[in-house]
């Protein structure tokens, strides 16, 4: 599997540097990465570029600032969804897609942020790189603990399944392929599960 690439360093959010957060988290998620520049973010959060730079020290920082704290929100929010699902790990499977959905509905119209960030950010030397992929190890991870409490023997590719099903299903919502794609996904995660 290789190295595992070092945690990228984060910084203190001020009052400044969290409006900075703000306007750059909806710029870059709205209309890509590459798409915003640094003077719009400064623009839109009503800072100077000095400001800016004095915060973050480069549009890279705020790109890996931006997706570290969607990453750490998506957790959070997840974590919640587990919680509340129970101690049965078929029905925690079934809460991942429940939480995907929900927050697909609320804060992600357009997709997965790690999917769209991985699309402009395919560099594995570039700072944000180990947040995206280590979302998705993270994802996997989580679907092989869940999977094994179910079925042992078959633990790896029954989460490998229900990580396709559910990066599939980010996917074709982000993309609008069909209606309500996170929930086909969980219907097919319930008959495999079955």
């Amino acid at each position: 599997m290789g190295t595992t690439a070092p945690n990228p360093r984060r910084i203190t959010m001020t009052p400044a540097a969290r409006r900075v957060l703000a306007a750059a988290s909806r710029l870059f998620y709205e209309r890509g990465i590459h798409a915003v520049g640094v003077d719009l973010i400064s623009a839109e959060a009503g800072v100077t570029k000095k400001t800016l730079y004095d915060r973050f020290g480069s549009k890279e920082q705020i790109v890996v600032e931006y997706l570290a704290d969607r990453d750490e929100r998506w957790r959070a929010f997840l974590a919640e969804h587990l919680d509340a699902a129970g101690p049965a790990p078929g029905e925690r499977v079934l809460a991942v897609f429940d939480a995907s959905r929900a927050w697909a509905e609320e804060f992600s119209p357009r997709g997965c942020s790690m999917v769209n960030a991985h699309v402009e950010i395919g560099d594995p030397a570039h700072p944000a790189h180990p947040i995206i992929t280590g979302q998705k190890r993270w994802m996997l991870a989580l679907f092989t603990d869940l999977a094994s409490e179910i079925a042992p023997e078959t633990a790896d590719s029954t989460a490998r399944t229900l990580m396709l099903l559910h990066e599939g299903a980010l996917v074709a919502h982000g993309l609008g392929v069909f209606p309500d794609a996170i929930a086909r996904a969980r219907e097919q995660a319930r008959a495999l599960l079955a």
